[in-house]
């Protein structure tokens, strides 16, 4: 990567005035600071919450432009979680991420309508480049929100 890139170059979207918000459920501390930190650098909005009834509770499911869903949650799973906020209208992609990323839970994702499904650990820049595609053809969708 050249110095100086721009943020297209760099995390494949680019820099506007109004950033884009990203959601992110999971219940670990120390990964959902460091999606949370990723996405900062990448000039996403981050907004983390450590269960689906905490992002439930804030109403943010609706302002979000892609959400990142842990598979395992306490509580209500990141499946459960994506049926219910596709009940509530929100058209945002969603991003799985997940230690057991078994060809069951591959499969449940893919039947659940996720955009992808990740293992941890995963790359930065995939998620980067990932949630940049999700974006985009969101857009591209003339019934998006």
């Amino acid at each position: 990567m050249r110095r100086g890139a721009s943020a297209l170059e760099r995390y494949g979207h680019p820099m506007s005035d109004e950033k884009q918000m990203i959601v992110v459920v999971e219940d670990d501390g120390e990964m959902s600071q460091a999606i949370e930190r990723l996405l900062s650098a990448a000039d996403y909005r981050a907004s983390t919450f450590r269960s689906a009834e905490a992002l439930i509770a804030d109403d943010a499911a609706m302002a979000a432009d892609c959400f990142i869903f842990d598979v395992h949650l306490p509580g209500e799973s990141g499946f459960e979680l994506r049926q219910r906020i596709a009940l509530q209208g929100t058209g945002a992609p969603v991003i799985f991420i997940t230690a057991d990323c078994s060809s069951a839970a591959r499969e449940q994702a893919r039947l659940g309508g996720a955009f992808a499904i990740f293992s941890k650990p995963f790359s930065g820049q995939a998620l980067l480049s990932t949630i940049a595609n999700a974006l985009c053809l969101r857009r591209a969708r003339p019934d998006s929100r």
